[in-house]
């Protein structure tokens, strides 16, 4: 099932790809005075940095896309470290490897974001940069990680892909760091079906972020530029029909990111009420959190084994490629000399974490973050109620 943005989409976004459609220009790159140029694809950037408060944003065709292009900006390639925590998409990994640098995982806490404690203990001559991720939409305790980071000085790389509209303490996620990276994945709070954003205050680095997403052209050009490249870059340019959809989901983000938090705190409310032996909730680390999921803890794995089995879901640490330890292509990734540089179960705080961690749904519906049960953005305050109840009833067994 899809993200919530997916539930929002209505006539403002057919209206703005029509418009892009029976113009027939489909590229990002056109000329102000040809009329049939929409220019989506910057308005969209224009709008996303706006609202995250920073002068600076690209559009690329993925969340991986974004953290890659990030961590070039950031001067991050081969010889470098990147401290990674090890429950996050599997995209944060290969983002670092496909740049050429290697990703370090640190464990996660009870807020199932990293760990800062164990981040400054990962860290070696080598490191040179951390992605924070934000994962299932809880921002992470970005005072204590950016406090080690300017320690050691280390560039931040925020992972926002889950967290697209977040706050920590009334700044936007993505503007701690040097470079925030988002995603338009269709699970994710705003879609596109595909693509993703990144944004920086800096820019030289957003010179170098549009240069590696638009084969090293300055930012942007307007039609075919003969010369004048900055650097070596790629193709990772989003298109026009991407941006226009995304830019009529962009414009409903507050709305959705309300409703989420209302019905969530609904939800969780009422579970709360019952007063359940053993059951806690993850650690939230501010109130702006996007409120896509919401996450119970139990005391041991026995326990969640009888829970999972009741709401007919699985807990978090078999949640797909979200889990180091079900990443088998990063698992059997290795050095140039040929030695594995990890291993299954190597992090044994988040392993313990995750195996009596269980995710309800909320605004994101997806077996493969283990959202089997629960409710969804658009459920009523009945329906809600409903959920809570079938929840406690089955539960009360289990937990007393």
């Amino acid at each position: 099932m899809p993200g919530p943005g997916v539930y929002f989409n209505d006539e403002a976004e057919v209206r703005e790809v029509m418009e892009v459609l029976k113009s027939g220009h489909l590229s990002r790159n056109g000329s102000d005075n040809d009329p049939n140029f929409c220019h989506k694809v910057v308005d969209l950037e224009q709008e996303f940095a706006a609202r995250m408060g920073v002068p600076y944003a690209v559009a690329v065709c993925s969340g991986t896309a974004a953290l890659m292009a990030s961590l070039i900006a950031a001067g991050i390639g081969p010889g470098c470290d990147v401290l990674v925590p090890g429950y996050t998409f599997v995209a944060t990994f290969s983002a670092v490897i496909a740049i050429g640098a290697t990703p370090v995982m640190v464990e996660i806490d009870d807020s199932l974001d990293m760990d800062p404690i164990d981040l400054e203990q990962k860290i070696t001559p080598r490191t040179r940069a951390v992605i924070p991720v934000h994962m299932l939409g809880n921002p992470c305790n970005m005072d204590a990680i950016c406090a080690v980071a300017r320690k050691h000085d280390l560039v931040i790389i925020e992972d926002c892909c889950q967290a697209l509209g977040g706050s920590y303490k009334g700044h936007m996620l993505g503007t701690f760091g040097a470079l925030g990276a988002f995603s338009l994945n269709n699970y994710k709070v705003i879609n596109a079906g595909d693509g993703g954003l990144l944004i920086t205050a800096s820019e030289e680095m957003y010179q170098k972020a549009f240069g590696f997403h638009d084969q090293g052209h300055r930012p942007l050009r307007k039609g075919v530029e003969i010369g004048n490249r900055t650097m070596i870059g790629i193709n990772l340019r989003m298109n026009e029909l991407t941006g226009a959809y995304a830019l009529a989901q962009l414009r409903k983000l507050d709305l959705i990111l309300k409703t989420l938090r209302e019905k969530k705190a609904r939800f969780k409310n009422a579970l709360n009420d019952a007063h359940l032996e053993g059951l806690s909730f993850r650690t939230i680390n501010d109130p702006g959190e996007c409120a896509t999921l919401l996450t119970i803890q139990v005391e041991d794995t026995k326990t969640a084994a009888k829970t999972t089995q009741l709401l007919k879901t699985k807990t978090v640490d078999q949640s797909g490629w979200h889990v180091y330890n079900n990443m088998e292509q990063i698992l059997a990734y290795c050095d140039s000399n040929g030695t594995p540089l990890y291993r299954e179960h190597m992090l044994p705080k988040t392993d313990d974490i995750l195996s009596r961690s269980i995710n309800l749904s909320v605004g994101v519906l997806d077996p493969g973050l283990g959202s089997d049960f629960g409710i969804n953005v658009l459920s009523t305050n009945d329906e809600i109620d409903s959920k809570a109840e079938e929840f406690i009833r089955l539960m009360k067994p289990v937990l007393g």
